[in-house]
């Protein structure tokens, strides 16, 4: 068989895949699973365009890296036949572990565990079925391999996941801030001392990179009505738990009926492997088909809240810098538990709190670090002479009040 494909993507052009064990693990079902995965959950419903795949992005992250260790070669860099192979299946399988709609449903299907964890339960678990072809991968992506530099790659402050997902979300979205210079900051690194640097030349093409993710936070991840639609999702899933939990049955698919009909811990998620063979089953179509039957449901919340997800009905957000009153949230749980006819506790499934945060750049958490012309690293936010760099080293954090629209 012809292992030696090319692939057309919309954001690079043709993507060659490097060696037949990275082909195997893109055929594998893992891997193509995430093609019903959307990289940015809900956000098609206020950017139309927005309906890329998280295989997609590991498709365009892979091709980066690509770019990246090349540069870092043509250094005087040393990366083995082995280590590259090792980064490029690393950064390919890095968001194996996404579940339906990405972040959008993350720790509602499983509380308390990340899809990072679950990535490394299904690349140990490739890993048998390979014959430890992925161990070098697994170390590179746990960050427990000798060469540190090689897990910055992957996962840091300028790794390329983040490069892709900046430049793809953007142009599948068309919000034009979230443009980087990809191809320059690659050219810019360097590595020194085990860390990976960025020449100084490079500075103003990291200030647009901090400050378009910073953009993309407010316009598209964090935007009001993702955020509306992503919340209406948990609490369908919320609801439907709830119901599940006291004994009814829904005519759904059964990977997603294991996770409805039981409270899994991340303990229990880890020691019985037989959860993580159902969550490799799950994608967007198990959500979407289970919502469109749960629009029928009897329970007046579950359907009214499927309906209005199915519709576009979605809540009204109020985001402030500071926390709600709780006599208001009480007067609109009353007010709603009114309108529906229905008690003040499930009232709170169409009135109700969160908060979000916005940190384009955690100064300390693995910094970037710029390689001035004398042989000095200092940190992106000392080397430039961009006072809003500072600021954005600071998290920001804001409320949002979610209610029906009924109830303006």
């Amino acid at each position: 068989m012809n292992k030696k494909k090319i692939i057309n993507d919309p954001v690079y052009g043709f993507i060659s895949i490097p060696s037949e064990l990275v082909f195997d693990l893109i055929e594998h079902p893992y891997f193509q699973r995430l093609r019903y995965i959307k990289q940015l959950g809900m956000t098609h419903l206020v950017y139309p365009g927005a309906l890329h795949t998280r295989f997609h992005h590991a498709i365009g992250a892979m091709h980066l890296m690509g770019t990246a260790m090349e540069t870092l070669c043509n250094k005087g860099c040393t990366i083995s036949a082995e280590e590259k192979e090792g980064l490029l299946i690393a950064i390919l399988l890095h968001d194996i572990g996404h579940g339906p709609f990405s972040h959008a449903l993350e720790h509602t299907i499983i509380e308390g565990i990340d899809h990072e964890d679950i990535s490394i339960l299904l690349m140990d678990k490739l890993n048998e079925q390979f014959n430890g072809q992925l161990s070098l991968a697994i170390e590179i992506f746990k960050g427990t391999y000798p060469k540190k530099f090689l897990h910055q790659l992957v996962s840091s402050q300028l790794d390329m996941d983040r490069m892709d997902y900046l430049n793809r979300d953007s142009f599948f979205t068309g919000v034009s801030e979230g443009v980087i210079s990809s191809d320059r900051i690659i050219k810019m690194l360097s590595v020194k001392d085990d860390s990976v640097t960025v020449e100084e030349k490079g500075i103003y093409s990291i200030e647009k990179f901090l400050i378009a993710r910073r953009l993309m936070y407010w316009q598209v991840y964090l935007h009001k009505t993702v955020i509306a639609g992503e919340q209406l999702l948990c609490k369908i899933f919320n609801r439907s738990r709830e119901l599940a939990l006291k004994g009814h049955k829904f005519n759904i698919t059964p990977a997603l009926n294991h996770f409805l009909e039981k409270v899994i811990s991340k303990e229990d998620f880890k020691s019985q492997p037989h959860h993580l063979d159902v969550f490799a089953k799950l994608d967007d179509t198990d959500v979407m088909a289970a919502v469109k039957i749960w629009a029928d449901s009897e329970d007046f919340v579950l359907s009214t809240l499927c309906n209005n997800l199915i519709e576009r009905k979605l809540f009204h957000v109020d985001i402030t810098a500071e926390r709600p009153y709780e006599d208001f949230i009480a007067d609109l749980r009353r007010r709603a538990a009114e309108l529906y006819n229905i008690s003040e506790e499930e009232a709170s499934y169409f009135v109700f709190t969160d908060a979000i945060r916005n940190n384009a750049y955690n100064k300390g958490d693995g910094n970037i670090h710029i390689l001035m012309k004398n042989g000095a690293t200092t940190d992106i936010a000392l080397a430039s002479d961009n006072s809003n760099l500072e600021a954005l080293t600071k998290t920001v954090k804001k409320y949002i009040l979610c209610y029906s629209k009924a109830l303006v």
